[in-house]
């Protein structure tokens, strides 16, 4: 997807997040606002959403000398998430399909997007995801590639959302035990998207292979990515996409056998998919 008109204000409008999650004083609030203002006056149409905010986010950290601007934030989202642990294993415990309570799951964890339009509430969320068909519907698809797929990478997303794709991660260890299981991570902090960091604190890599995928970008941009991750998301029987900054980057890729997962979120996404703000997706490619 190439950005819109409609993104460069959702864009810049991320500024004030921003200096919300960095406590910003009301001088550096204004710099950074202008500072993307200005930047969005020579924004590329030709690129993505997610390689746009990686310049925009690389900028904002360099104006509040702060590496990680939402450091604080994703410890937050972490601890908030696995609150909700103890709840979500006994859902699945007592499911009588296990791989679709896990997935809604995965995809009820993707509300924690500190990028997105629409804030939504993990808690209400939660609370109705089980009883909520996906808009598009190709889970049935997507159980019938996990029985014939040996090799599985999942590209995730936000912090938070990370500690949910882990009960996803173990329901399909469980359900499908010689499947091959990788998680891909970004290469950098960037907005609340996981990293190695997190990952490992949450136990990844004793769960299935950990993989830093070598991108700055808030999604996966193949070009960006090592030439480790560029050959697993190649050779990988089936892919499985986390979130709408994953989709923006890889709609179109030059592969199929893509399952998107996500919740949308905002109206340009929404338009791409032919889908409602609030719908949740299980898309096959």
């Amino acid at each position: 997807m190439k950005i819109a008109q409609e993104c460069v204000g959702c864009i810049i409008n991320q500024s004030q997040r921003v200096a919300d999650a960095i406590h910003a004083d009301e001088s550096l609030k204004k710099q950074l606002f202008e500072h993307v203002s200005a930047m969005s006056e020579k924004f590329s149409f030709d690129l993505s959403p997610p390689e746009i905010a990686a310049d925009v986010y690389e900028a904002m950290a360099q104006i509040a000398h702060k590496e990680d601007l939402y450091d604080e934030v994703k410890r937050i989202s972490t601890q908030k998430a696995r609150s909700f642990v103890p709840f979500l294993k006994e859902k699945l415990q007592k499911s009588d399909d296990k791989l679709l309570t896990a997935t809604k799951i995965a995809v009820a964890g993707n509300v924690i997007d500190l990028a997105a339009a629409v804030a939504f509430d993990l808690e209400e969320e939660l609370e109705k995801i089980f009883h909520t068909e996906f808009s598009h519907n190709d889970f049935t698809k997507l159980t019938q590639e996990l029985h014939k797929a040996k090799k599985v990478v999942i590209l995730g997303d936000n912090v938070g959302e990370h500690i949910f794709d882990y009960l996803f991660i173990e329901t399909l260890k469980e359900l499908f035990p010689e499947l091959e299981i990788y998680y891909m991570v970004r290469g950098c902090p960037i907005i609340n998207d996981v990293t190695l960091n997190e990952a490992r604190e949450a136990g990844f890599d004793k769960l299935c292979h950990l993989v830093d995928s070598g991108v700055n970008t808030p999604g996966f941009v193949y070009k960006r990515a090592t030439k480790e991750a560029q050959e697993l998301f190649d050779t990988a029987d089936l892919l499985i996409s986390k979130g709408m900054g994953n989709y923006e980057c890889l709609s179109p890729s030059h592969r199929d056998n893509i399952c998107f997962l996500l919740k949308v979120k905002c109206n340009v996404v929404a338009a791409s998919l032919g889908k409602e703000v609030g719908d949740i997706i299980c898309k096959l490619t």
